[in-house]
C-alpha cells in the first residue's frame, strides 16, 4: 500500500497532531532541567513552577500600582486593535476584490497597484506612520490594515476571476444587471473564501501587531514581552507568547466553525 492512500483514524490523527507539542514540552523540560541545575538562577529557560507563578501574578492578581489585571488588560487592547483592523481590511476587501476581480476595467486600474502595494513590507512603513498619525491608536491599526489588506484583495480578486464564466453569461442572459451580478451570483460564492483569506492573514496581523505595540505603545501584549524583555523575565515573556498563539489558535477555530456553520456547501466544493 502507498502511504498516499493511508489514511489515519480519528484517534490516530489526535495521537499524531499531539506528537509534536509534547516533544516539545519534553525537550523544554529537559532543558530547563539541565541549565537550572547547573545555574539555579539561569533566567533563560525557566521551571515551570517560576512561569506558573508569573502567570498567577500577572493573570489573577490586581497590579499593586495602577489595580489592573495586566495580562487582561494587554489582552482586550490587543484584541481591540486587532479586530478593529480586520474589520476594515475584511470589509474593505470584499468591495474591492469583487470590484476588481469582475470587472476587466477596475481589474486595468487598480489590479497592478494592489500587487505593488502587496509587495511593500509593513514594518518598514511604521516610522512614517508614526510621524503622519502619531503614536496613538490609528498608526497602529493602519498598519495592521495596510499588511494585510492588499492580500485579501488579491487573493479574492483571483477567487472572482476562477469562477466559471457560464455562470455569468447565463446570468446576463437572464437579465441581471452588474450590481445584481456581484451581490446574487459573485458574493455567495466568494464570502467562504474571504473567510479562508482572513485566516491566512491572522499570523501577519498578529506580527504587525506585536511589532506597532513594542515600538510604541503603553499597553498591549507586544507591549508587556518588550517591557519586561529588559529584565529577562523569561517566565514572564514565554506564557505571554502561548497565550498570543493560542488566541491566535481560537481566532482561527471561530473562522473555520462560521465556515463550515454559514456555508455548508463549502466543504463539499472544496472536496471537489
Amino acid at each position: 500500500m502507498r502511504l498516499v492512500n493511508i489514511r489515519p483514524g480519528r484517534q490516530v490523527r489526535f495521537y499524531l497532531a499531539a506528537l509534536p507539542f509534547v516533544l516539545l514540552a519534553v525537550a523544554y523540560f529537559l532543558g530547563s532541567n539541565a541549565r537550572l541545575a547547573e545555574n539555579p538562577n539561569d533566567k533563560l529557560l525557566p521551571a515551570l513552577s517560576s512561569m506558573a507563578q508569573a502567570v498567577k501574578q500577572m493573570a489573577f492578581q490586581a497590579d499593586t500600582r495602577t489595580g489592573a489585571y495586566l495580562m487582561l488588560s494587554d489582552t482586550l487592547a490587543s484584541l481591540g486593535r486587532l479586530i478593529s483592523a480586520l474589520s476594515i481590511s475584511t470589509v474593505a476587501a470584499l468591495v474591492l476584490g469583487i470590484v476588481i476581480g469582475l470587472l476587466p476595467g477596475a481589474n486595468a486600474l487598480l489590479g497592478p497597484f494592489v500587487s505593488v502595494a502587496s509587495m511593500v513590507p509593513p514594518l518598514a512603513l511604521l516610522p512614517i506612520l508614526f510621524i503622519v498619525m502619531g503614536l496613538g491608536e490609528n498608526s497602529k491599526i493602519a498598519l495592521i490594515v495596510i499588511g494585510t489588506l492588499p492580500c485579501i484583495i488579491r487573493d479574492l480578486a483571483m477567487k472572482v476571476q476562477e469562477l466559471p464564466r457560464e455562470q455569468l453569461i447565463k446570468a446576463q442572459t437572464l437579465g441581471a444587471s452588474t450590481w445584481q451580478i456581484a451581490l446574487r451570483v459573485v458574493m455567495p460564492q466568494i464570502l467562504p473564501r474571504l473567510i479562508d483569506s482572513l485566516r491566512l492573514q491572522l499570523g501577519p496581523a498578529w506580527l504587525f501587531l506585536i511589532a506597532a505595540e513594542a515600538i510604541a505603545s503603553d499597553s498591549g501584549l507586544g507591549y508587556r514581552i518588550f517591557l519586561v524583555r529588559r529584565y529577562l523575565a523569561m517566565d514572564i515573556i514565554i506564557p505571554y507568547v502561548i497565550w498570543i498563539t493560542l488566541l491566535a489558535f481560537l481566532m482561527d477555530a471561530g473562522l473555520r466553525l462560521l465556515q463550515r456553520r454559514a456555508f455548508p456547501w463549502f466543504a463539499s466544493v472544496r472536496a471537489e
